[in-house]
């Protein structure tokens, strides 16, 4: 049995945790692709009340994130900080497949599962903390085992799910598998998850106000920035891909289809990969290497011109975007290495940025260029945040360790 799934199986705290987090992804893979088509098509809202409601949602989700976070190292457990965020994912997902209303939709999106989102960050702090007295090569490759359960999620189910929903009116019911998901997360924390001692550092000085300021310090403002203009790589393809492919590229929406599924299943085989990288060298070291992948990989996207091109650009990309996804995991939460609450919710606070500087980007790139001009305007932004990121850690950024 590879040494990865023995460290998962092998801690109670990090099994019950990799479960878990598939059953929270496929909360957001059964919802995601139709939140959409539910909230505009069927619930009536207007293009621009969408936007502004995925706005704020994610607003919310990161405030709820770093509060979160904060409560679980001052608790000095997790346990009960994601029984409680378990619920609002049950209640929200819930309540908008019973009670199919605009009011209800907006309520739900807004103030419910933006804080079940934050779930994402907690299952990350308790691995974190379960593992604790492992060395740092056995700690990275637990995260990436773990970041690899939730991208299986979202390669299984989406597929799944249009399967059993196929021909349905509504794409409403996936909102009940979304539920039931929440439901298999709270009973798995509640039942099975292991009661952990009360960290000592809990009743020491963990003021929500003295956690926030370092946040917002000049060491990790810069930080996260740089890694945020990375990883808006990954939220610029996401734009970009289906656009150039259905444009310059003169392919088709099931060309899109293909080129996601294809990609989404060689992340979990490269993040794997990286793993062991990173457990040689160093996150800044495999992120750097990985990120120039990427690169390489929008810049290319960007002077497709058939359909072939793009298809040819996957296994790139998955290699790419396998580093970007992962990695960066272990390098945030030890920015905060003594919480791993806060240090964790750092994620969330990254997915933000990197959206926010994605759609600055976007706007921009569209507004002096054409789709695959924003592609390549991605690449270069994406280079300028590995230079960064360099210059930031320079004494040991591509440090390789023995052994």
């Amino acid at each position: 049995m590879p040494p990865i799934i023995t460290s998962i199986l092998g801690n109670p705290g990090i099994r019950i945790s990799a479960i878990a987090i598939f059953f929270f992804g496929l909360s957001g893979a059964t919802t995601a692709p139709y939140m959409s088509i539910i909230g505009i098509r069927e619930l009536g809202l207007s293009d621009t009340h969408y936007s502004l409601l995925i706005f704020v949602a994610s607003c919310v989700n990161v405030v709820a994130s770093v509060a979160v976070g904060i409560l679980a190292d001052r608790l000095g457990h997790f346990r009960m900080p994601m029984i409680v965020v378990s619920l609002f994912g049950i209640v929200g997902y819930g309540l908008v497949f019973v009670v199919p209303e605009q009011i209800v939709f907006v309520s739900c999106a807004l103030l419910l599962l933006p804080v079940y989102n934050a779930l994402n960050s907690l299952i990350f702090a308790n691995v974190r903390a379960a593992s604790k007295d492992m060395p740092v090569r056995e700690l990275v490759a637990v995260n990436s085992g773990v970041r690899a359960v939730i991208s299986a999620s979202w390669v299984v189910v989406p597929g799944l799910v249009g399967f059993f929903l196929a021909g349905q009116k509504s794409m409403l019911p996936a909102f009940l598998f979304a539920s039931l998901g929440g439901v298999v997360c709270f009973f798995l924390f509640s039942i099975w998850l292991p009661r952990a001692e009360n960290r000592a550092e809990a009743a020491t000085n963990l003021a929500f106000l003295s956690s926030l300021s370092k946040i917002l310090s000049k060491h990790l403002l810069l930080r996260l920035t740089a890694i945020g203009l990375i990883t808006a790589m990954l939220q610029m393809n996401g734009v970009v891909l289906p656009l150039v492919m259905t444009g310059p590229a003169h392919g088709t929406t099931a060309d899109v289809g293909i080129v996601v599924g294809i990609v989404a299943f060689l992340e979990i085989v490269f993040i794997l990969f990286w793993g062991y990288v990173e457990r040689k060298t160093s996150s800044v070291a495999t992120l750097t290497v990985g990120g120039l992948i990427y690169c390489a990989y929008l810049f290319g996207l960007g002077l497709a011109s058939r359909p072939e091109h793009v298809f040819l650009l996957s296994l790139v990309a998955g290699l790419g975007a396998a580093a970007i996804i992962s990695v960066p995991i272990t390098y945030l939460q030890n920015l905060i290495a003594d919480r791993a609450g806060l240090g964790s919710s750092l994620i969330a606070v990254n997915i933000f940025l990197s959206g926010g500087l994605n759609s600055l980007l976007f706007a921009f790139g569209t507004g002096v260029s054409n789709y695959s001009g924003t592609a390549l305007l991605g690449a270069v932004a994406g280079f300028g945040g590995i230079i960064l990121l360099l210059v930031l850690e320079k004494p040991h950024a591509l440090k390789w360790r023995r052994g």
